[in-house]
């Protein structure tokens, strides 16, 4: 689940730079990477995983399957809470450094 999880967020995240290219003003690009470096990472498991429990590789407890989906949707969240943090620092737009110098 945490392989899917990834993909799919790395999947969508592709259309929507891909979509708002060239111009790359939120860096969702950097997202994309984020979460095809996840998705690598996790595929490389799966194929060390199934290499040591062959077909009980695809007969996942219920349980662990919610574990790895949490899992998976930690990853997506801890990598939009990267994502935000660097478009509020790299402050593309301009409206955070408006908002904090603004003279009253």
């Amino acid at each position: 689940m945490t392989l899917l999880t990834t993909v799919f967020a790395a999947i969508i995240c592709t259309i929507i730079w891909y979509k708002n290219a060239p111009k790359n003003e939120m860096n969702v690009g950097i997202l994309c990477w984020m979460y095809w470096g996840a998705s690598i990472m996790w595929l490389v498991d799966a194929i060390f995983e199934y290499a040591e429990l062959q077909a009980e590789y695809f007969m996942p407890a219920p349980v662990d399957m919610l574990n790895d989906f949490y899992l998976g949707l930690s990853v997506v969240a801890l990598g939009l809470i990267i994502w935000l943090a660097i478009v509020l620092i790299k402050d593309p737009k301009g409206v955070v450094k408006v908002a904090l110098f603004k003279k009253k």
